[in-house]
């Protein structure tokens, strides 16, 4: 069996055969592609119960969260792959310019070469498989970097990768910061990267050297704004379940609720009880309620209750790495308030990645856009309202990676539809056909017949009524 290659010495090597595997052509033919999908489909489904473990002893996510958030997100993608494959794949006529008549034109798509991916620990599983699925789809080989901050998902996914792509299509990259490091050094034909914006910069500056177009999905701040009196508890069990799956560890998962001043007893209550409904009435003793990450995440999220009010929740313990699903309350500084940087309390200046949801109080929905408005461009934007000029609102005046109306988190599952950030929250996407596209080069083939020979009006010499006849016929496009 082929073995994970010696990483203090092996990474410009494995790279170099993974760019000798994409050269030789063998990755191009759509047999090979739809076989290296179903390899990564039997990867998965044939070892779920180590999966599940692995998932368990990193993150404390439950069979349950493990099957719905990362195992079976990978394989909805891989049967939408498998099903729309052929018709991506197909070449397509492409226009041709009236003055350039007759000729004719096709768009060849065509794989870029080598990927790199480098994966986050909060979804280990979904954000390094997910894009790998349209990567391998468009006949590219790829590097994975799985997150040295989820070891056990790291090392199941080093030990099952050379198991079933022998071919070495694939190759798994263990470590931390030197060696991915020494990955960004190397030459890739395209890079993905989710995480955090500062190492997202990071990778945007390596990947200059080599002129290498990269995908970054960066999170942010998501915001969510909340004025739906009349189906209150439905939107607060959806919220609450939005924030604290994985134990609020997910880039799209709402990051504060803005609502009007007399709205915020009952919306905190109502989540109180969503809370208890969905974690029961101790959440340290349900299967089904994640933990931190590690100590240094765990210390940062508990000083962020510093200087607001608990209104749910608050309890921890460092030697679990537990910490409680919490709402707090802020209370507007000077009557207006902020985001980001220069916002009054630590809770609101970045994004919190954790079991903490501050509800903002805001004077209408028209303050919360100019609240979304006067700091980076979100991931994701969620609204809860019965009002469709309060949905219009937040469509036409906001700009983020995405907008879901009464619900959290689910637009991440809809294969059709890209999943990507926008400004400071990410560049490009992915997801079903817009993954196809991302790796793939739409290659412009085009044929002149040389007879009849009509771009000699095109060439010298410009007699007057040439002249005018070509004008004409450019005008028409």
């Amino acid at each position: 069996m082929t073995t994970t290659p010696d990483i203090s010495s092996g990474i410009p090597a494995a790279v170099s055969d993974v760019r000798g595997l994409f050269d030789s052509g063998a990755t191009r033919p759509l047999a090979g592609r739809v076989a290296r999908l179903k390899a990564l489909r039997a990867m998965l489904t044939e070892n779920q119960a180590d999966w599940e473990s692995a998932l368990w002893a990193d993150l404390h996510k439950s069979a349950g969260e493990a099957q719905l958030t990362e195992i079976g997100v990978v394989l909805a993608e891989i049967g939408h792959t498998l099903r729309h494959l052929r018709r991506w794949a197909r070449p397509r006529r492409g226009p041709v310019p009236a003055v350039l008549w007759p000729a004719r034109a096709r768009l060849v798509p065509e794989p870029l070469g080598v990927v790199l991916v480098i994966a986050p620990w909060n979804y280990p599983v979904q954000l390094l498989l997910n894009p790998l699925v349209g990567v391998l789809a468009a006949g590219n080989t790829a590097v994975l970097k799985p997150s040295e901050l989820a070891p056990a998902t790291s090392a199941l996914i080093a030990r099952l990768v050379p198991r079933y792509f022998p071919d070495g299509a694939v190759r798994a990259v263990e470590g931390g910061v030197p060696e991915t490091t020494e990955l960004l050094a190397q030459r890739f034909d395209h890079i993905v990267f989710t995480g955090g914006g500062p190492v997202g910069r990071i990778v945007m500056r390596a990947a200059a050297e080599h002129l290498t177009p990269v995908t970054l999905e960066l999170g942010g701040k998501s915001p969510v704004w909340f004025d739906d009196d009349a189906r209150l508890h439905q939107a607060a069990r959806r919220l609450a379940w939005a924030k604290f799956t994985n134990a609020g560890q997910t880039c799209v998962a709402p990051d504060y609720v803005m609502t009007t001043p007399d709205r915020v007893p009952a919306l905190v209550a109502a989540l109180e009880t969503a809370i208890a409904d969905l974690w029961g009435a101790d959440p340290r003793a349900a299967r089904d309620y994640g933990r931190i990450v590690n100590d240094r995440q765990f210390d940062r999220l508990v000083s962020l209750l510093d200087g607001v009010d608990v209104a749910v929740g608050g309890d921890h313990d460092r030697t679990e790495r537990y910490l409680a699903p919490t709402v707090v309350t802020v209370p507007a500084a000077g009557g207006r308030p902020a985001i980001g940087p220069d916002a009054a309390h630590a809770v609101l200046r970045e994004e919190i990645f954790g079991p903490v949801l501050p509800v903002v109080t805001v004077e209408s929905a028209e303050q919360a856009v100019e609240v979304v408005n006067g700091w980076d461009k979100p991931l994701a934007l969620y609204v809860f309202t019965s009002s469709t000029r309060t949905r219009r609102l937040f469509e036409q005046q906001t700009s983020s990676g995405a907008v879901v109306h009464d619900a959290g988190l689910i637009h991440v599952a809809a294969t059709g539809l890209p999943f990507g950030g926008v400004g400071a929250s990410g560049m490009g996407a992915y997801h079903g056909a817009h993954s196809w596209r991302t790796f793939s080069h739409l290659k412009p083939v085009l044929h002149k017949p040389l007879a009849p020979d009509t771009l000699r009006l095109a060439q010298p010499p410009f007699t007057e009524r040439r002249l005018r006849f070509v004008k004409g016929l450019m005008r028409r496009g």
